[in-house]
């Protein structure tokens, strides 16, 4: 006898589970928590076998009998509709989306929190509503290409180069584990026009940082973005590291900051000594912000930091255009100047938290010169604030530069 509405609605839990029958091999399970769970009971090669289609009510009775119905239809094709959704599982677990979020999972503690939603996005946006739903490992190189080829006719060439090999790292990973064969990226090497030439705009001219200083000192913006100007030419940091800063880096009275390893490009913890005139930015910034995570909170509820343009667009309204000087041209702006007075480069180079490829120049490196950095760091300060007062500067003349 077959089921009605009624006599699933009437089948009540009991200690046990149990079974009310319909036809053709659907019955409905009756657990004891009140669950009612639709499972289609046949044979394949000989072997007696359940599949589940799904829960009452999500499931009404006449969609369980259209679902056992397409599986008796696999059947009689001598097909196993249990091995059918495991494939369609498995084929849906090997998808080129799917496979870009396991990699991103596996990369949340090692890149920084920027770069991780910049790979995200570029996979899920740039790449994703092309190849998406494709199986990663049937995925041809023309085929990554042309998604590129689209970024490079949008004038996004340095994106295009950024997106293979980004792609190139979830197929990896795909080879890893044991979901692909090839990385097709490699294909595409020498097939995308070159990149633009990364510049950071930056003035490096004496008398025209001497204006820009002056120039950040009458800003009249918001305090956070305009302290956070005037420390971005003091300490030069990545802009990033600078948006990002919170409170807990900082131990004013030892004049340091300590930017921790996760929030570092370079995945070390990175040492900042403070001016005195970085020091009195801050304290004069604690009263407003200090109880607070961020030093340079968004405005609105204190949950972020400002944005990644804050600063640029503090920059236009001062009259800087994105071809004159950048936030980041604030690192450039300070190399070349420190490297033109005759700072020692590891000096420069490890307060620019740059990678050390030297193993020899690594391993000297390590103790990581605070005192000689304290010394330049001081210096550098003195010597913008000699430009912004429009006088000749000297520069100090250290023994730490030999």
């Amino acid at each position: 006898m077959s089921l009605t509405e009624f006599a699933i609605r009437a089948a009540r839990p009991q200690l046990k589970p149990y079974k009310v029958y319909d036809e053709k091999g659907l019955f409905l399970l009756v657990r004891p928590n009140g669950a009612r769970l639709w499972r289609f009971k046949y044979s394949h090669g000989g072997v007696e076998k359940l599949l589940s289609l799904g829960a009452y009510p999500e499931v009404p009775l006449k969609r369980a009998r259209a679902k056992r119905d397409e599986a008796r239809g696999l059947i009689a094709d001598a097909i196993d509709p249990s091995a059918q959704r495991k494939a369609e599982k498995s084929s849906r677990r090997d998808t080129f989306a799917a496979l870009a979020e396991e990699w991103l999972e596996t990369k949340k503690v090692t890149l920084t929190e920027s770069t991780w939603q910049r790979d995200r996005d570029q996979l899920v946006k740039l790449v994703g509503p092309y190849l998406g739903n494709r199986p990663v490992a049937g995925i041809e190189a023309p085929e990554l290409l042309e998604v590129l080829k689209r970024l490079e006719k949008r004038g996004v060439r340095d994106t295009a180069h950024r997106v293979r090999a980004v792609c190139g790292r979830v197929f990896r990973y795909a080879i890893a584990t044991g979901r692909a064969t090839r990385d097709i990226s490699a294909d595409l090497k020498g097939a995308l026009a070159p990149k633009g030439t990364q510049n950071y705009a930056a003035i490096t001219d004496p008398a025209k940082v001497g204006q820009l200083m002056r120039a950040i000192a009458d800003y009249d913006g918001q305090r956070t973005t305009h302290a956070a100007l005037r420390l971005a030419a003091y300490l030069f940091v990545r802009p990033g590291e600078l948006r990002g800063a919170e409170w807990s880096e900082f131990d004013l009275e030892n004049a340091e900051w300590r930017i921790p390893a996760e929030r570092m490009k370079m995945r070390e913890q990175h040492i900042v000594p403070l001016s005195t005139q970085a020091v009195a930015i801050l304290k004069e910034l604690q009263a407003f912000t200090g109880d607070g995570l961020y030093v340079f909170p968004a405005i609105g509820p204190r949950a972020r930091p400002i944005s990644e343009n804050t600063l640029g667009a503090a920059l236009r309204r001062l009259g800087y255009t994105n071809e004159e000087m950048t936030a980041h041209g604030f690192r450039t702006l300070a190399s070349t100047l420190l490297n033109e007075q005759g700072w020692h480069p590891d000096l420069i180079e490890l307060q620019l938290a740059h990678k050390e490829r030297n193993k020899v120049r690594a391993a000297y490196n390590r103790a990581q010169r605070l005192a000689e950095r304290r010394e330049m760091m001081q210096a550098w300060s003195d010597y913008l604030d000699g430009l912004k007062a429009g006088g000749k500067v000297v520069p100090l003349r250290a023994s730490s530069r030999s």
